[in-house]
């Protein structure tokens, strides 16, 4: 299928240096930066390298060279193929040098904050429209409680805020994980980002997987002719997803010094797409601190972020922020910020007739036969020893151990009541103080 059929809101490709919305003299000092650290000769080269159409090679190199700070070569290649050749002049060095010490980015043009706003508003997260066909498919390898999809679903659909909570090992990370799945669609993402003169990188291949550049067509009759603008990236709606390690400070412009650049924050990268908060109460900042600081993005859709000059300027926030928690929220979150949390999830505890699902579930995704005395022998004699208290993360565990001692030992994969009891005395620790 043709992804200009498959892409309805791509974004066109500027033909002129003014369609890329730079400012001629930002857009040519980064022509003469990347000529200086790369090898770059030919107006393909600055196609390639800058990530743009022909038309705006050539104007950039034309601004170039009338200024004296490129020359002309001479040519290379034969017929159609030929192209001229450019060097840079003592005076273009000298600018480059310049231009390097006031900011080391050179590559790809990046693409003006006004214009990348106009751009998420064509794919928002809560234009997805998830139906539930697609969220039991992302979930379908979960055992989940009746009724939660239903609840779920027009919490993903309202792109608003969502917080589960309840006890640890009963799924949330993987429920969270199905809703990142369930979007299913591609958006595009900036390479990087232009606000005032300063340069902000967004693309993050950890953070927007199975990324899909813009290529020239080599059959074109012209060579300008790409999918998209080439300063984007086409990805999988992005996720981000953080633990323990979440600061206040990751949600921050990030400022290199050195190269005099700016890396985009966490919840930025996410644009689009899922930001999931695991864990939420075992970050070093009180949780209350954390979801304040999200409170006016979640509300507003826009989200404040400062240079190193002090200067404040808005980005969009068009992310589902997913919270997932062990504490009941009324022990780490006041009225105020629960009410600005739109969903709230209890994902409780499975039921016996749950746990056994899951015991079938997990062990034919781990190829390990199931062995129906087994499973009598944990249900009626094992767990009553802890009130039969169920966690859906103990058949991964506890097969996980029987598949290991079986490797140890040297036989075939395989359950039995000794291997399950071996394997259980795993999941616990022993009562009583340790003498130091």
């Amino acid at each position: 299928m043709n992804m200009q059929a498959r892409i309805p809101h791509r974004p066109p490709v500027p033909m002129s240096v003014e369609a890329t919305g730079l400012k001629p003299v930002f857009a040519r000092d980064i022509l003469i930066k990347t000529m200086f650290r790369k090898n770059v000769e030919t107006s393909r080269d600055v196609e390639r390298e800058l990530c743009c159409s022909a038309p705006v090679a050539l104007e950039l190199i034309e601004l170039a060279r009338a200024q004296g700070l490129i020359e002309v070569m001479g040519s290379t290649g034969e017929g159609s193929a030929k192209l001229m050749r450019y060097q840079m002049s003592d005076s273009g060095k000298a600018r480059a040098l310049d231009a390097l010490h006031q900011s080391e980015y050179f590559g790809a043009l990046p693409i003006p904050l006004e214009v990348y706003k106009k751009q998420v508003a064509l794919q928002s997260v809560a234009d997805v429209g998830i139906t539930r066909s697609a969220l039991e498919g992302a979930m379908g390898h979960l055992v989940v409680p009746d009724g939660l999809l239903t609840q779920l679903g027009p919490a993903v659909n309202s792109g608003k805020s969502i917080l589960m909570y309840g006890p640890p090992g009963n799924g949330k990370s993987s429920i969270s994980n199905g809703i990142r799945d369930a979007l299913g669609d591609r958006i595009f993402v900036p390479k990087v980002l232009e606000y005032s003169n300063q340069v902000i990188s967004v693309y993050d291949p950890i953070v927007h997987g199975d990324a899909q550049e813009s290529q020239i067509d080599p059959n074109s009759l012209r060579r300008n002719t790409t999918q998209f603008d080439a300063r984007y990236v086409l990805c999988k709606r992005p996720s981000v997803i953080t633990g323990g390690e979440l600061t206040l400070s990751m949600l921050e412009l990030n400022y290199n010094p050195n190269s005099k650049t700016y890396q985009a924050p966490l919840q930025l990268k996410a644009t689009g797409g899922v930001f999931i908060v695991d864990d939420l109460g075992r970050q070093a900042e009180p949780p209350q601190t954390l979801i304040n600081r999200w409170i006016v993005p979640m509300e507003g859709g826009e989200d404040i972020l400062s240079l190193q000059s002090g200067e404040k300027f808005l980005v969009p926030f068009d992310t589902l922020v997913i919270f997932s928690t062990n504490f009941h929220p009324a022990e780490i979150f006041d009225g105020a910020a629960l009410r600005r949390i739109y969903y709230k999830v209890l994902i409780d505890r499975p039921s016996r007739d749950e746990m056994i699902k899951i015991y079938a579930v997990v062990a034919k995704a781990m190829n390990m036969p199931l062995d129906e005395q087994v499973l009598i022998h944990l249900f009626a004699k094992l767990y009553p020893e802890t009130d039969n208290t169920y966690a859906a993360y103990h058949a991964p565990f506890l097969i996980t151990q029987m598949k290991s001692i079986c490797d140890y030992e040297g036989i075939p994969h395989r359950m039995s009541i000794d291997l399950l009891e071996r394997s259980w005395a795993n999941l616990f620790v022993a009562e009583g103080e340790i003498a130091h």
